[in-house]
């Protein structure tokens, strides 16, 4: 295994949060936002086309809407993350349903891997997530230097 040199890097107080679900997942994630929504509006927000419009229209939350999963938004948001411009992925995805993008999203979810950002596939990660004392302080990140 190659060693690779690392570095640090600063997530602000103010986290950038990814927002992305599945088609069978979205309902789980609006119920989970609206929720939660008190807490998600003391950050930015992002999200792929279809999940943040279903966000926006029915919490009022303010968030960046990139294009949808399929159309290219799951590499939107992983090249957001690879430019230190997301913090936080919360990625509600189907583990029971194939999906045609399966590369996009396998590339999305390697990609937070290797920026060393906390994401959360399902309700109960995301809560913790949500709840946990670093998200609303500064943290530093190691990250691979290259």
């Amino acid at each position: 295994m190659t060693s690779h040199e690392m570095t640090s890097i600063e997530s602000p107080a103010t986290k950038r949060i990814a927002l992305v679900a599945h088609d069978n997942m979205k309902r789980e994630m609006l119920e989970w936002a609206t929720e939660h929504k008190d807490e998600l509006k003391q950050h930015i927000l992002i999200a792929t086309g279809s999940t943040g419009k279903l966000i926006a229209d029915s919490t009022g939350l303010t968030l960046e809407r990139m294009r949808s999963g399929p159309l290219g938004g799951d590499q939107q948001i992983g090249a957001r993350i690879s430019d230190g411009g997301i913090d936080v992925l919360l990625f509600f995805w189907d583990p029971l349903e194939p999906q045609p993008h399966d590369p996009d999203i396998r590339a999305l979810l390697r990609i937070a891997v290797v920026w060393n950002i906390p994401v959360a596939c399902n309700r109960a990660s995301a809560d913790f997530i949500l709840s946990s004392p670093l998200l609303g302080g500064i943290y530093q990140r190691r990250v691979p230097k290259y």
